[in-house]
Parts: C-alpha cells; structure tokens; sequence
C-alpha cells in the first residue's frame, strides 16, 4: 500500500483530510505513507542518511521473533528519536482509571448488573482525565486480561500527550466527536465507528464536538486480530478493505509539552519542549485503525434456530487457548430475523465466559426495557441471563413473518476471565438496583401436560 500524500502538517486544529488523502484502507496491511516527498527510504530501512535530516526508528509492537504472519513492526522517520520525547518521569495520580488485578473486598462483583449512563459532569475532562474504569479483569502485569471504561470529555489535551505501555485501546464513540493526533497520522472518529489505538503509540485527543461519551476496551493481551471465518468463507462480517489507517502527518513545533505514559497499572509524566508527533513518514504494519461499524455484514440464521453470539464478532484478541479470547468484540446491529418456528431473541444461557454490553444508539431486542442508549450491563461468567419478561412473551407468542430489526447497535466486550467492579462502578456509576428483578416475574409454566407448549 503505497500513500504519497500532500504535506500534512498538524496544529492545535488540523484540517479535516480529504476522503482519499486522509486514510488508507485494509487491515494489517504493510503500509507506506510520507507527508513530503522523498521522506521515505526506499528499498531499506536504515540508510546511513535519512533525507531531511530525519532519523529512523522502529516501533515493534510483538517480539523481533515473532512468526512472520504475526509479527508487527513500522518504521518511523522523525524529526527527533524518541528518546527525546522522555525525560525524568514522575509518578502521577489518576484515581478513576484502574488496572487489573483489582479486587476490593467491599466490593461484589459476582451478579447481574446494568447501569444508565455516566452523566456528564460540569469538570473540564480530556480523553485520558475523563477515563472512569467500570470493571478490570486478568493481570495488567503479565499481559493478559482486559479493563472496560467509560470515557467523558469536554476538551481538547493542550500540548499534552499520551500512550499505554500496558495495552491497545479499542474506542467506541456514543457521543461526540473526537481527533486522534497520533504519531501516524490523524483519526477522525463519530459514534458508528470504532478505533484501535496500538500500544505504545504516542497521540494527543480533541474534542472536535463534544461533549463526548463513549466506551473503551483496553487490551492487555495479544493484539485485536479478524476472526477466522471457517465455513462462512471469505466475505461478510468485517471486511480488511473496510478499516483505514492514516496518512501520515507531523507537527513541528516547539512548545512546553507534557507526555503521560501507562505502564504496568501506574501513571508518568514526563516534561519535553517540544511536540513529540514529529514522524514525518512511516511504513509498515503496526498502525492505528478506525473502522465504520456500518459495513460490518451481519451473518445469521435464514431458516430455523439461533446461532451463537460468536456469529456476531467483529475483532478477537487470542488468549493462546484456541477458540477461546482473551477479548471478543461482538456487534448487534441492524438486521433481519426470519427463523421460523424460533424463539428469535438471544436465548437465556450461562456462558464460560463474562460479559460487558455498551449501548451505542437504539433498543436492543432481548431487552426492550432499561438498556438505554449509553447504558451498560455486566453478566459475569457463569452467571444466568437472558429475555425479561415482555421480551420472552413478546418473542414466544409473535407471528414470525421476517422482522427488520431496526435502529439498533449494541456491542459486547467478552473475556474469558471474571470482570470485577471498580469502586467507580460499584459506588458512583448510575447503577440500576433493580435491573435484578427484570426476571422476577417470569411465570412457572410447567404442568406436565404431554405435548403442550
């Protein structure tokens, strides 16, 4: 994938890219991208000189001896190394974003539970100082597991940067819109389309419509990857062509700056004098991604029963244990139900593994009551869930003709670890206390009556 685009240089307020300037399409594909002409060195990496007098850096995001179809790795040709983008670091503070393991002995996280949306609030919060952690699982420390958090913003970071040692981000937007000022390039991203921010990768968040909401995953396992498709063959669900990473574009500024770095559950800063988003051309296959969630190609059932969730994933980060993720994001949207002779909601089920639902826009189908746009729910592994009550009699008793599910988005982040509630969550998160006793008055209907349904 070869991208020359026109110089791009970013400011506090970088021009919108053009459709076709501003991303390149695919998914892990080896890409290359300058933002002036000749930046890029051909036919090798490293050369003695790099043209205007930049320096060669690769950023790997898995081990140098990674099987080669895993193996991830860009090349960064910058107006500084960035070990001039580090300084002396100092441990700060940031109470609402947690870590796993994080286990309070206060705190119940065995149960059904779903929450209205976290409010905004009148404190001016960024991207990363609006990050309220819902539930964490797994071990930030020994790379596996996830956290699951709600993010508020209401302003822009002002010559102040970011990355996560620990983890990839996968963001999805409810409200507002945001710009990703990344190293590689700028992401534009609305409610309807997802992010994934890799490890590592340094970025500066604006608030381009606010304020905003929305969810993130953090990923502290292997990186988010497509699903293996099996039978269903090589088209449908998400499609590579569908996810753009960006062109590339560069700031060259001087100015007091401050660069905030994750690692293992705990929170730097460092104090630099310049912009560190100084990567005037790049190539390779470790990238920052959004993708519209509006081409994701629903597959399901066109004559009888109802596949599993699964059929519904969108990424998969692998745990090492085959079939099983340490994260699956699942994507209910806009879709047909035509099963006959079928109970076509989400049927009541115990699952290996945890689930955490976000709300985007809409109703879902399994829960026409209480899940509101915004809104999340948590079914911890194990533990049973399924239809209330309106939802089993309105499914058990309809005239199945083909049903166009409409206006709907929902989404799940699956783990195969037990996510446990935050204090946040547990405490000042808009918890429904009684989401428990949707299943409450589900009736008995058993008599022993021989072929009655």
């Amino acid at each position: 994938m070869n991208q020359h685009s026109m110089p791009t240089r970013m400011t506090k307020a970088p021009s919108l890219p053009g459709p076709h300037e501003g991303y390149m399409p695919g998914f892990g594909n080896d890409y290359e991208t300058e933002a002036l002409p000749d930046a890029l060195p051909q036919g090798m990496n490293s050369p003695q000189k790099c043209n205007y007098g930049l320096y060669g850096e690769q950023l790997s995001g898995t081990a140098f001896t990674a099987p080669s179809h895993q193996n991830e790795r860009t090349w960064c040709y910058r107006i500084r190394p960035s070990v001039k983008h580090s300084h002396r670091y100092e441990k700060i503070d940031m109470p609402y974003w947690k870590s796993a393991p994080n286990v309070n002995p206060d705190v119940v996280s065995l149960g059904q539970y779903r929450w209205d949306p976290v409010p905004h609030t009148d404190a001016a919060l960024t991207f990363v100082t609006g990050m309220r952690t819902m539930t964490t699982a797994g071990d930030v420390n020994t790379q596996v597991g996830m956290a699951s958090h709600v993010y508020l913003a209401t302003e822009s970071m002002q010559d102040d940067y970011f990355f996560s040692a620990d983890s990839e981000l996968l963001v999805v937007p409810q409200e507002g819109i945001l710009r990703f000022c990344t190293e590689l390039g700028i992401i534009d991203l609305e409610p309807k389309e997802i992010a994934i921010i890799p490890r590592g990768l340094v970025y500066r968040v604006e608030v381009l419509e606010g304020p905003a909401r929305g969810f993130v995953c953090e990923n502290y396992g292997q990186k988010f990857e497509l699903p293996g498709r099996g039978p269903i063959g090589a088209n449908c669900m998400a499609n590579p062509r569908d996810f753009k990473a960006p062109v590339a574009a560069f700031e060259d500024r001087d100015a007091p700056s401050t660069v905030t770095v994750k690692w293992c559950g705990q929170f730097h800063r460092t104090k630099i004098d310049h912009s560190p988003l100084d990567v005037v051309a790049w190539h390779g296959n470790y990238a920052p991604v959004k993708y519209d969630l509006s081409t994701y190609c629903p597959v399901g059932a066109i004559l009888f029963d109802h596949p599993d969730p699964s059929i519904f994933t969108v990424l998969t980060a692998p745990s090492g244990v085959p079939g099983t993720a340490n994260i699956d994001f699942v994507l209910f949207r806009e879709r047909w139900a035509v099963a006959e002779d079928t109970f076509r909601p989400p049927w009541y089920h115990k699952n290996l593994m945890s689930e955490l639902m976000g709300n985007i826009y809409g109703q879902y189908d399994a829960k026409p009551q209480g899940f509101v746009p915004g809104g999340m729910s948590l079914h911890n592994m194990m533990l049973p869930h399924g239809p209330d009550k309106n939802a089993f009699e309105g499914a058990s008793n309809a005239d199945l003709k083909p049903e166009k599910l409409d206006n709907t988005m929902s989404f799940m982040f699956e783990t195969r670890f037990p996510q446990q509630l935050t204090e946040f969550a547990a405490t000042e998160a808009p918890m429904q206390d009684d989401y428990i006793d949707c299943w409450t008055d589900i009736e008995k209907k058993f008599d022993g009556t021989p072929g009655k349904k």
